[in-house]
């Protein structure tokens, strides 16, 4: 593995980053990951997001983790999702970018928060191929523009959630257009503490079939 901390441009923001790379030459398929919500803790560090990114390593594909303006040394302040969304954009432009990463074989994934832009992100750039949403909060899932996106879904929830209450997230997904796929984690609730290797497999798998070369 090669674990590099970078460094990219968001507009005029400069924000940090950590670029893993599995073993080999590649090309690899990659996934952009996005954190919880930066004025509750959250950080490219957060335990649910590296365990998505280690899955991803063990089964041989590149991850971006980044963290949004405002948070550790990234550049600007918090923007209400709206800044956010192009940071991610952002990322998954230099993720496209670098020669060790096939730029048709990148989708995107977030944590709560993270989930929410991640599912924007998709919905505003075609070229992502699947996004995987955790823990994504309702008023997101119930957005029109969100339901409509195309490329290929998963939805992970834990059945205790208590910011994501099952019954109201199974309702919201069923709107969304197919293909999508949904797992229930039992006894999760929206922190996911002990449930981070799981998401990181469930997740790590998904895009393994959506990100293939076929």
């Amino acid at each position: 593995m090669v674990e590099t901390r970078i460094t990219f441009s968001s507009g005029s923001l400069a924000l940090e980053g950590r670029l893993r790379l599995p073993p080999g030459k590649g090309p690899f398929a990659g996934v952009v990951l996005c954190h919880p919500h930066p004025l509750y803790g959250g950080t490219m560090d957060n335990g649910v997001v590296t365990g998505m990114a280690l899955a991803l390593l063990r089964r041989g594909m590149a991850s971006l983790v980044f963290n949004f303006r405002g948070v550790g040394r990234s550049q600007g302040t918090y923007d209400q999702g709206v800044g956010e969304l192009e940071d991610a954009l952002a990322a998954v432009e230099h993720l496209r970018a670098q020669s060790q990463v096939d730029g048709d074989r990148v989708g995107i994934a977030g944590y709560s928060f993270g989930a929410g832009v991640a599912l924007a992100a998709t919905s505003r750039y075609e070229g992502l191929r699947a996004v995987a949403c955790v823990a994504c909060p309702p008023p997101v899932l119930a957005d029109v523009a969100a339901q409509r996106v195309k490329q290929p879904k998963l939805f992970v929830v834990g059945t205790m959630d208590q910011v994501v209450p099952l019954e109201q997230f199974q309702g919201l997904v069923e709107r969304f257009l197919s293909p999508k796929e949904v797992v229930a984690l039992p006894g999760g609730d929206h922190f996911l503490r002990g449930y981070e290797a799981v998401v990181g497999e469930h997740v790590a798998e998904f895009f393994t079939r959506s990100l293939s070369r076929a």
